[in-house]
């Protein structure tokens, strides 16, 4: 009995090792191996060490660029007769924008032909002194007085052509309002049949350029010291969710709103395809460093799972870890490691996450 069951040990033990050695050979042959199609579908980064940078999140406006606004208002008084532009519109420099009829406009046509008619009896009266002063039938003091009164004359004809020309007047009583400057019309307050006063405090029209806008946004006290002119800033609106204007502060308004408790920032954006419009709410990302550095890369190299952060760090198609890292920061496209990742390592950037399964399910 004892020799059966020494036979059967043994017996057990020969399988257990053959067993064993079958297994080896079959776990190398089923090593992970990234092929050339998955190479070519992959992307590649090396981690570098980066200046760590932070953010600050303020909103604010769209605004037009001051140097470049015109404000329209009416000279004279009188009724609207016809309205030639809305609100929106592009205009060209000295086109029309509205007509008013106006009896101050009826007097000044008044005021410019007695002009032109004193020029012309001075005229004649300075021909008659001087032959009567040829002819000793009148003295030097005539001709003198006659003289004065034709500059006189001459003078306020010259002050009616200036009147008309600074005015841009016509003939009769229609008062033409012009375009001072190309751009758009950005605020307009003029209706038709409308009773307009030249007293008004308000514009009749407002025209901007906006081929290059203004950002204008509220840091608030607790972010004061965190800004400065040069800083970097990305740009959002709601109306453009997805496309990001590139920027950096250029003024700093250093005075406190007493209303909203903060302090204003500009930043000069182009805008030649129009697309921002004054008045246009935005986010305003402020990007700022925190003059220390860290090991930084793709944030399209990371991946999240099991409640922790790893990358695949490549170093040839046999040869792929699976490495945890600690997460410092992630700001939009880098995330800067605090830990886990050395300078230089290749980490995968695109694709990533299809090594990940197929090394760690």
């Amino acid at each position: 009995m004892k020799s059966a069951i020494n036979y059967l040990a043994i017996g057990t033990a020969v399988i257990l090792f053959f067993g064993c050695r079958t297994n080896k050979p079959a776990e190398m042959l089923t090593a992970f191996s990234m092929s050339d199609t998955m190479m070519a579908r992959c992307e590649f980064s090396k981690a570098r060490v980066e200046e760590v940078k932070n953010e600050i999140r303020l909103f604010g406006k769209i605004s037009a660029d001051n140097n470049k606004t015109a404000q329209v208002y009416p000279v004279v008084s009188g009724v609207v007769k016809s309205i030639e532009v809305e609100l929106g519109d592009y205009v060209k420099q000295g086109q029309l924008l509205a007509s008013i009829q106006s009896s101050e406009v009826a007097a000044f046509q008044k005021e410019k032909l007695d002009a032109i008619n004193d020029v012309a009896i001075a005229e004649k009266n300075l021909q008659v002194a001087k032959d009567l002063f040829a002819g000793k039938l009148n003295s030097e003091k005539d001709l003198i007085a006659a003289e004065k009164e034709l500059e006189k004359s001459k003078a306020e004809w010259e002050r009616m052509n200036e009147i008309y020309k600074i005015y841009n007047l016509g003939k009769g009583s229609i008062y033409n309002i012009l375009a001072p400057i190309s751009g758009f019309v950005v605020q307009k307050k003029i209706n038709q049949n409308e009773q307009i006063r030249s007293d008004i405090s308000e514009p009749l029209f407002s025209i901007a350029e906006i081929n290059e806008v203004w950002a204008l946004a509220n840091v608030n006290e607790s972010d004061i010291s965190k800004v400065q002119v040069g800083f970097d800033v990305t740009i959002k609106t709601l109306a453009f969710p997805d496309s990001a204007y590139l920027g950096k502060i250029d003024k700093i308004f250093n005075a406190i709103d007493p209303g909203t408790k903060s302090m204003k920032v500009r930043i000069k954006i182009p805008n030649a395809d129009f697309k921002l419009k004054p008045e246009m709410n935005c986010t305003v990302a402020v990007n700022y460093s925190e003059k220390e550095k860290m090991i930084a890369v793709p944030s399209s190299a990371v991946i999240f799972d099991k409640s922790k952060y790893w990358v695949m760090v490549f170093r040839d198609k046999q040869n792929i870890d699976t490495r945890k890292i600690e997460v410092y920061r992630q700001l939009g496209d880098i995330t800067y490691v605090s830990s886990g990742l050395s300078e230089g390592e290749t980490v995968i950037t695109k694709n990533g996450m299809l090594i990940y399964d197929a090394l760690n399910d």
